[in-house]
């Protein structure tokens, strides 16, 4: 019995050799073939003058895309003026804002072209047996007081150790609102501020 797994332990040992050497041959020829290591330089097709798909660099300004002539702005930049704060679906000042003010908060869902935070239920070790969530909608792509609407959730643990839900104060939401809106424009101010300089 003892020399069967021997046996069976030097086997393993084979194979597991056997299958890093397949994977090593596996990249070494992969990695050939993309002429990593190929000396020499590649020589590509001359695309002066040409125009079309075909082109992979054309002149400034030819380019045509799907996504209109700004082409797909997902992070900010561009600038057409209606100070949206970027190219997502809502207001990026608001989206950010939103997301630092609830950070405190495990992140369920984030939805940044629907304009929808979904946090997770929250319990503050300072308050066993109530605990919170928050669904933040960002309503505009302008930054505006009326852009963001906040909806909080509480829940309380019954005798049975059950959550159960109970009713919020609108004052927090109103609250949280608040605190967004105060820190959205204290990212637009420093933006402003760093277009500035």
């Amino acid at each position: 019995m003892r020399r069967n797994s021997a046996t069976g332990g030097k086997l393993r040992h084979v194979i597991r050799f056997a299958m890093a050497a397949a994977l090593l041959l596996t990249v070494s020829t992969g990695l050939t073939a993309c002429g990593v290591f190929s000396g020499g330089e590649r020589q590509y097709p001359d695309t002066a003058g040409r125009s079309g798909p075909s082109n992979p660099a054309p002149e400034a300004g030819d380019r045509e895309t799907i996504f209109g002539e700004g082409g797909l702005n997902i992070f900010g930049g561009g600038g057409s003026g209606n100070d949206t704060g970027g190219g997502i679906g809502v207001n990026s000042y608001l989206w950010r804002a939103s997301l630092d003010t609830l950070s405190f908060m495990p992140l369920a869902s984030a939805d940044p072209f629907g304009g929808v935070i979904i946090t997770d239920w929250y319990q503050d070790p300072k308050a066993q047996g109530e605990r919170f969530k928050v669904t933040t909608y960002i309503l505009d792509k302008r930054l505006r007081a009326d852009g963001v609407k906040v909806a909080v959730f509480r829940q309380k643990k019954d005798e049975d150790g059950g959550w159960v839900d109970t009713p919020v104060d609108q004052a927090t939401a109103t609250q949280i609102e608040n605190a967004i809106l105060v820190r959205a424009r204290e990212l637009r101010m420093r933006s402003v501020e760093n277009q500035n300089n």
